[in-house]
């Protein structure tokens, strides 16, 4: 499965804008902790702007991703990162109350 369709890539803008961004693809790792959620791409690059939430604790954060890293790694099994294919898209502000332990 490819993580970023040529769909996907059209609706990325490539700056975020206003307070609270839309969070439009949802990338996570099937056999550990990571989940990604893109809201913005530079194709030129392939890095993609939007939250990372590791463990969901203080170390979350809005910054760059590199999508060829994602591509890249192997988890147990040979298991890579997937694409939330049943993501829909929420503002950030609502992906990080989700996924940040209290």
């Amino acid at each position: 499965m490819k993580l970023l369709t040529k769909e996907l890539e059209a609706k990325l803008p490539r700056n975020p804008k206003g307070k609270d961004p839309m969070c439009l693809v949802h990338y996570f790792n099937p056999t550990g902790a990571g989940n990604w959620f893109g809201i913005s791409y530079n194709p030129k690059d392939r890095i993609m702007f939007g939250y990372v939430s590791i463990f969901g604790d203080w170390n979350d954060e809005l910054g760059d991703f590199a999508l060829w890293e994602l591509e890249e790694y192997k988890g147990m099994g040979g298991l890579g990162i997937e694409r939330d294919l049943h993501w829909e898209p929420k503002p950030v502000s609502e992906v990080k109350e989700r996924y940040t332990k209290r």
